[in-house]
């Protein structure tokens, strides 16, 4: 339940705090920045759901690491956006890079322990 209160929560605030999303959506992506911003969230509201339903945990789990490796290009440039930051922010964005790394591992426990 906790990775899915994780998923949620990062679902909802990029709905409420969009511009920060928006910033780090590759520009190599087509579309806008928000429009990525909304999907991905939805993205996260949809995978955090099927994680908290035991029925779907297991697809939720596997849905869960594919979406923590697919994020992961954002946390590259903002970690590269950042570079000029305080060092407070450089922090926050250099630390979502290995972050990633137990988030994708949690998810994929997750998926190996459902029903």
């Amino acid at each position: 339940m906790a990775l899915a209160a994780l998923l949620g929560l990062a679902g909802v605030t990029h709905f409420t705090r969009p511009k920060f999303y928006d910033a780090i959506v590759p520009r190599t992506l087509p579309g806008t920045p928000r429009q990525w911003t909304y999907a991905s969230g939805v993205a996260e509201l949809a995978v955090a759901t099927a994680v908290a339903v035991p029925r779907t945990r297991r697809l939720g789990g596997l849905a869960a690491a594919a979406l923590f490796i697919a994020v992961f290009p954002a946390n590259v440039k903002m970690a590269r956006d950042f570079r000029d930051k305080s060092p407070k922010a450089r922090a926050l964005a250099y630390g979502r890079l290995p972050l990633q790394i137990p988030l994708v591992a949690w998810a994929w426990k997750v998926a190996k322990a459902a029903p």
